[in-house]
């Protein structure tokens, strides 16, 4: 449950959020698109509150990119046309190149009209990932949604994709939920939960000095990595 949350996230900028499992992160950034209502409080888009959005007005703002990456029955053409649906092949193409996608649906038999299982069931889970990132590309909204949506990757393709990502993104509004911190040390912001609650925000820098909740994850995790 989530309480006295106060955030703003602005276009031109990546708001990187963290914490502990359970600590509300997908519940916060699920509250843009509508997934959760807010029983208390306004979030807003634009100055305007969702709650007063259009509902497809307000998800053609939005490129989501979700924990659970989830691809549809049909080919990966109809699946990145699920984010811009006259989307031609060489925009497909460019797309999956951004997302790091593009070798291994070259190799698959068809290319952009290979099939693609219910679920995705026959791509592995980093393969999912990078499709839903190229869907949510392909439309080139202006709030990306990034929940964890790196975690099936290695750290080489996650720094090749995040690096395709930013010329990209670079005037969006950006808010991304991440597990490894040394993916987001660069974030504009960094907002940290817990039990719920902002407990820190600012910096990489700054919260590593005054913040003991995620200098406690970032030591944790340099302890896993060593």
């Amino acid at each position: 449950m989530l309480s006295e949350i106060d955030l703003v996230a602005s276009p031109g900028q990546t708001t990187a959020i963290v914490g502990s499992t359970g600590a509300g992160k997908t519940t916060l950034i699920s509250l843009i698109p509508r997934l959760f209502d807010a029983t208390t409080g306004t979030v807003g888009v634009g100055g305007v509150n969702v709650a007063d959005h259009d509902p497809e007005e307000l998800w053609s703002k939005i490129g989501l990119v979700p924990q659970k990456a989830f691809l549809f029955s049909g080919t990966v053409a109809s699946n990145l046309r699920y984010g811009a649906g006259d989307a031609t092949e060489e925009q497909m193409w460019e797309a999956l190149e951004i997302a790091q996608a593009a070798e291994f649906v070259s190799a698959m038999p068809g290319g952009l009209e290979a099939r693609i299982a219910q679920g995705g069931a026959n791509v592995s889970g980093g393969q999912r990932q990078r499709l839903a990132i190229a869907r949510a590309v392909i439309r080139r909204p202006d709030i990306y949604l990034f929940d964890d949506s790196f975690s099936a990757l290695d750290v080489a393709t996650d720094a090749r994709v995040r690096a395709g990502l930013t010329p990209i993104v670079a005037e969006a509004t950006v808010i991304t939920v991440a597990q490894r911190v040394f993916t987001i040390t660069d974030a504009d912001q960094i907002i940290v939960l817990e039990n719920g609650r902002i407990v820190g925000r600012g910096t990489h820098d700054e919260l590593i000095v005054g913040c003991p909740t995620y200098a406690e994850i970032v030591d944790s995790q340099l302890r896993e990595a060593a």
